[in-house]
């Protein structure tokens, strides 16, 4: 397994494809402990956080064939998020949940999951055509409307809606598996 250490996180996803379970070792070895420390910040409960991180890695492995990301850092760190927010919003550490609301639920701008998952939508930005990324950008980063956009490119509203609508399903289909959470981040 030590020969793994230097394989990049494609090389890694290549490799389980084709059913090499040092490969999936070597993940979890990589990424379990920011894992748990992901779901610990958020439930505050060791079994829970075991259970979800094995639910996580089970998902992983079962669907190893249907992986495309780049990151699998940032994409294991997204699933885990979700599976903590299925099981609070199950009621299974309800009481605990909203005793420490506050503390669980802040969302930190600077937080690494954020600053990834940024980097892989500035990445895309910069592979789309020039007019597109420009409505991209005003869009999501100056959060402007399509009116607005239209009416300081001169085009109409029809061919903003367009432009951005293709420029989601490309980024949708490059996220993969992590399309719930792209209308959360950008």
């Amino acid at each position: 397994m030590d020969n793994y250490k230097g394989f990049t996180d494609e090389q890694l996803i290549s490799l389980l494809k084709e059913q090499d379970h040092a490969a999936f070792a070597e993940i979890h070895r990589r990424y379990f402990k920011e894992l748990y420390r992901s779901a610990s910040n958020v439930l505050n409960d060791t079994d829970a956080c075991m259970d979800i991180i094995q639910d996580v890695f089970t998902w992983f492995w079962e669907h190893r064939a249907q992986h495309s990301m780049q990151s699998i850092k940032g994409y294991l760190l997204m699933a885990i998020k979700y599976q903590a927010a299925n099981y609070i919003r199950k009621g299974k550490i309800r009481e605990n949940f909203m005793l420490n609301q506050s503390e669980q639920l802040a969302i930190n701008e600077e937080s690494l999951e954020l600053q990834e998952l940024q980097a892989i939508v500035d990445a895309f930005a910069k592979e789309l055509p020039d007019k597109s990324r420009l409505i991209f950008k005003m869009s999501k980063e100056q959060h402007l409307s399509n009116k607005e956009i239209a009416a300081r490119l001169g085009i109409t509203e029809k061919t903003v809606s367009g432009m951005l609508a293709r420029a989601l399903k490309k980024l949708k289909g490059e996220l993969g598996k992590m399309n719930f959470w792209i209308h959360f981040f950008i």
